[in-house]
């Protein structure tokens, strides 16, 4: 096993198996996750050093406009994309082996939670995971103690209201906000 075989499995949609080889492998990328977290978290890194760091993490080019507060956490971190210009506050918890893409401009405030992953609801295959990722469109605007769950997309120009749990796709240039987050108003532009 190695990235690409996991990647291709993982953003097939595809089920991992508890126990599986592809099982075993992200177990592999969690504790270097946790390794390079550990780095990146608990000793001050100037904006320089922060880039270089989610770099390692997510194993793909960061653009100089991005921004991160640390502390930052995610269980794998290779199936992050960012795209120009995004801020990410502290506290923010990534759970990322489903695929999250997140386009330019965006803003993502403090505490944060991204699961891209869900467990079988049958007991006897619980262990088992299904993954689903997330998109994030450009000019988004994300508030303080979201949570995003796996097979969402948010559409360019959305704001979701702090505290919001987000289950269903929202559309462009629209406010979604509560629990579950539903549409509250139309953003005029």
């Amino acid at each position: 096993m190695d990235l690409d075989d996991f990647s291709e499995h993982l953003n097939s949609g595809r089920e991992v198996t508890g126990g599986s080889e592809v099982h075993l492998y992200m177990s592999q990328l969690a504790d270097e996750a946790m390794r390079l977290s550990d780095e990146l978290n608990n000793k001050y890194n100037p904006p320089e050093k922060v880039c270089e760091l989610f770099f390692r993490l997510i194993n793909k080019p960061v653009d100089y406009s991005f921004r991160l507060f640390p502390p930052f956490y995610t269980n794998c971190g290779k199936n992050i994309t960012i795209g120009k210009n995004v801020f990410i506050n502290s506290c923010c918890h990534f759970q990322d082996q489903g695929g999250i893409t997140i386009g330019d401009n965006v803003l993502i405030g403090h505490n944060v939670v991204i699961a891209t992953l869900n467990h079988n609801q049958n007991p006897a295959l619980r262990a088992s995971i299904i993954p689903k990722s997330v998109k994030i469109g450009n000019n988004v605007w994300i508030g303080a103690n979201v949570t995003i769950t796996g097979g969402v997309e948010i559409h360019d120009g959305a704001i979701i209201a702090a505290g919001a749990v987000v289950t269903k796709n929202v559309p462009k240039n629209t406010i979604a906000g509560g629990v579950p987050a539903k549409i509250i108003k139309k953003i005029e532009v």
